[in-house]
């Protein structure tokens, strides 16, 4: 008797054993499938969903997201679906710290899957001093700051799918910092080098993630030689488009037509809408058509787009009455409508309210972009994965993610505007 319980003891245990050797042998492989998932794989497929990431909770980027608080964001967004993220800098803790933070996930759960489109700031010699800035020269730091890419990407090499050179690093409008072509070109071919030894993976993807106009969309004064041989030199073109800041600046598409003045509120609304996401798409062909004018054919993202639910300010209602939960959610939708079936990569602007980016005005348009808010609240235009439950047992800040408005569309709808009437628009610049 003691020698068959033995012998059915053997078998049990060797039956396990073989067990756990499969499964160890499957998370292998699975971590090895993942491992191996290239940014050119990952851009076109919409069941990659892209999304700009900051995590930043507090007034001051002084105080910088913990481990703990970067995981609890992690879970979140992978429960919506989130597989790429976009980080802006290596200067800070917080993009380190990410990407320690989704290596533990990784470790913690082998279905866990996660990428990122890792941010290098670049800025001209004097930028974000009392001195005046040299738009030709670069900043010393931007050197230091490519190298701390790079090490990161050498890192985590599961992670890090794409570098960017830059966030609106060449559009004139950013003032106190922009710097010419020559510039971002400099360090993409440097990068490019470094996949050509070896230094980096082969299947790493070199970008700049700037303006649609910076990508030769707009006025013809971008149009130079320098742009032409970054264009070439990029994996792709990550390109942004904001409609939403146009409402104010280039009005002319928003503004209700006259023929449309005697439909319903509602109707204006989605008019207004529909421009929106057709003022996106023009200014993506417009990137593409350039391009191909160049003899060029290669992949065009978009690095950022969004629309902001709260502004006081060119945005609210004594601006261009642009900025509301619902009109955000609508842009939301098409956005995520038009480049999922084109499969084209959006990183929507963004995931969380930040605070820190208009410290001093709390109703601020700038710290209202996030899908879901400081309270944990998911805004209008996720409130159909909270009916989902796919937040079922997460929590942000201690919180578990409910709706905005408590779910009440109608008391929504009552703080929503209509644009103004294009026959009575004076302008807001």
């Amino acid at each position: 008797m003691k020698t068959k319980l033995k012998i059915l003891w053997i078998l049990s245990v060797s039956i396990l054993v073989m067990a756990c050797g499969n499964q160890s042998k499957k998370e292998k492989t699975l971590i090895k499938e993942k491992m191996d998932t290239t940014a050119s794989e990952i851009l076109v497929n919409p069941d990659y969903l892209a999304i700009s990431y900051g995590g930043y909770r507090q007034k001051s980027r002084a105080v910088q997201p913990t481990i703990p608080e970067l995981k609890e964001d992690m879970k979140i967004l992978s429960a919506m679906g989130i597989k790429l993220l976009r980080t802006y800098n290596v200067q800070l803790l917080q993009a380190p710290n990410l990407l320690k933070a989704i290596s533990e996930l990784k470790k913690e759960d082998a279905n866990f899957e996660m990428y990122a489109m890792l941010g290098a700031w670049m800025d001209c010699e004097n930028a974000w001093t009392d001195k005046a800035p040299n738009h030709n020269i670069e900043s010393e730091q931007n050197a230091e700051e490519i190298e701390r890419a790079v090490q990161l990407a050498k890192k985590y090499p599961d992670i890090v799918k794409i570098i960017a050179v830059g966030n609106e690093a060449m559009v004139k409008w950013a003032t106190s910092y922009f710097v010419q072509p020559h510039v971002i070109l400099k360090w993409v071919n440097h990068l490019q080098n470094l996949k050509k030894s070896g230094e980096l993976p082969k299947d790493l993807w070199i970008t700049s993630s700037d303006d649609f106009s910076s990508w030769g969309g707009g006025d013809s004064s971008y149009h130079t030689p320098d742009l032409e041989k970054l264009i070439k030199a990029v994996d792709y073109i990550s390109m942004h488009t904001y409609p939403m800041h146009n409402t104010h600046y280039n009005p002319a598409f928003w503004l209700v037509p006259e023929e449309e003045t005697a439909l319903s509120d509602t109707k204006k609304i989605e008019g207004a809408m529909l421009r929106a996401k057709e003022f996106a798409v023009k200014q993506y062909d417009s990137v593409t058509n350039y391009m191909k004018s160049l003899g060029v054919d290669k992949p065009v993202h978009i690095g950022e787009t969004g629309w902001a639910t709260i502004s006081d300010g060119f945005y609210g209602k004594d601006g261009s009455r642009a900025s509301d939960e619902y009109k955000s959610g609508r842009y939301y939708q098409l956005m995520r409508e038009w480049t999922n079936t084109s499969n084209i990569s959006c990183f929507y602007f963004e995931a969380f309210d930040e605070q820190w980016k208009d410290a001093g005005n709390p109703l601020g348009s700038e710290n209202h972009f996030g899908l879901i808010n400081l309270k944990g609240q998911a805004k209008y235009a996720i409130w159909d994965l909270v009916d989902k439950g796919i937040f079922k047992g997460l929590t942000r800040n201690g919180k578990p993610i409910t709706k905005t408005y408590n779910g009440d569309k109608n008391a929504l709808i009552q703080e929503v505007l209509p644009p103004p009437l294009a026959v009575e628009f004076v302008g807001h610049q």
